[in-house]
């Protein structure tokens, strides 16, 4: 089969996935979007447009000259520059020990490979028609690969780039839930050498089974031993550890179609006397507000309250400590974080890149890139996905709208503080 027919084979299957949701969908609930037939969601009890729906990403290769590199602010002494193009829909990004890139996606169904040569970067598709492969981890030569409830891994992948050959399939071993809402994953090895997987909650709002969805796992390589590390989240698609502490600490998106005002996305941590306590949802959101439509007493006892709120309907996803030497010596151990940007919201939010200033338990949320969000005319050039720090210091942002890679240096010209 050609590279045409596999890309237009993916995206028909994608299509067809995407119906069959919608089918299974009770008929009040295909519109407006972001339902499955658990909801117990209430539109318009909310007082928010009913015709708001998640903007589309486009399967298609924005030209470097179009990319929106010309809005992007910064603090002074940084700078943006293009690191990759021309991998549409890529989130997230894992380097190989090689010095290959790799790339997932959600919606198109594809594994990137992006390698250098003669000065170029190029991205070439190394895996395709996956449903939602958003969760790459890379250990011992090996690439781990995770879609919905699909584990593979590609072993010395960095040799076999134009031939990745049939992986080693660790799906039976995972146990994966094979509902798609909520459920495109992130992945990462830990300090403890364990990986580490999301399965998020299989609904906007709703009661879900605490021993199955809404949760961050932790297992071996091999997908045995697994344990739940955290309970009663919504939908994390980004995670990382503290570089001293070695805690864990993640981003969770706050519910729709309960108000523009949110509840608000949050920043959690995950202590090691935590582990396997609850962060709140369905019954308690935020710093402590209870659900309007899935109530019980008391929503909110015993409940891991937020280190920090990230904003109303922020779609904060990709979060990434730094260590390195580029940067001034104030964003060492700083969290960087990507938000996505909103869609259940009439005023747009978000759509950048901010850091959290970590103390103890909690942490200071401040701005790093801007500018790829109008808010005079509500329109939004960029949607920045996931970070990555680099061995040289530098920091890769990923676009998913534009289908390209920022790189974010610091000139020195600026004294380090």
């Amino acid at each position: 089969m050609s590279s045409l027919m596999s890309c237009r084979h993916g995206l028909l299957i994608a299509g067809a996935i995407a119906i069959l949701i919608a089918a299974a969908l009770p008929a009040g609930a295909q519109s407006p979007p972001g339902f499955s037939p658990m909801d117990k969601s209430n539109p318009a009890a909310s007082k928010q447009d009913e015709g708001l729906k998640p903007h589309a990403t486009p399967p298609t290769v924005t030209p470097v000259d179009k990319l929106p590199l010309d809005k992007i602010k910064l603090p002074p002494g940084f700078k943006a520059d293009v690191w990759s193009s021309g991998h549409p829909g890529g989130r997230s990004m894992v380097m190989g020990t090689k010095g290959t890139m790799f790339m997932g996606t959600r919606v198109i169904g594809r594994v990137y490979a992006i390698t250098e040569k003669d000065g170029k970067r190029e991205a070439k598709v190394l895996v395709q028609g996956l449903t939602q492969p958003n969760g790459l981890a890379f250990k011992d030569g090996a690439l781990y690969v995770f879609a919905i409830n699909k584990v593979f891994r590609y072993d010395n992948i960095e040799d076999k780039l134009d031939n990745p050959g049939t992986p080693v399939e660790l799906t039976a071993a995972y146990n994966l839930p094979d509902t798609v809402h909520h459920n495109w994953k992130y992945v990462a090895f830990g300090p403890d050498g364990k990986m580490y997987v999301q399965v998020g909650s299989n609904c906007n709002i709703c009661e879900t089974n605490p021993g199955i969805h809404g949760q961050i796992r932790r297992y071996n390589a091999d997908g045995t031993g697994m344990e739940i590390v955290a309970r009663g989240i919504r939908n994390t698609v980004g995670f990382d550890w503290h570089p001293v502490t070695k805690e864990l600490w993640f981003t969770d998106n706050g519910r729709d179609w309960a108000g523009n005002a949110g509840p608000e996305d949050e920043l959690n941590r995950v202590t090691k006397a935590q582990e396997g306590a609850s962060y709140g949802f369905p019954y308690c959101h935020a710093m402590g507000i209870p659900d309007p439509d899935v109530k019980r007493p008391n929503p909110c006892a015993g409940v891991i309250l937020p280190a920090a709120l990230l904003g109303p309907h922020a779609a904060a996803l990709g979060i990434k400590f730094y260590t390195g030497k580029m940067f001034p010596n104030s964003y060492q151990n700083v969290a960087f974080i990507a938000r996505h940007g909103s869609w259940n919201r009439e005023k747009k939010y978000g759509y950048d890149v901010v850091i959290a200033r970590v103390s103890g338990g909690t942490a200071r949320i401040e701005p790093f890139l801007t500018g790829l969000l109008n808010e005079k005319t509500n329109e939004f050039y960029g949607r920045p996905t996931y970070v990555l720090p680099m061995a040289d210091g530098s920091l890769l942002v990923s676009d998913e709208t534009s289908g390209a890679i920022y790189r974010i240096t610091y000139n020195g010209k600026v004294a380090n503080n």
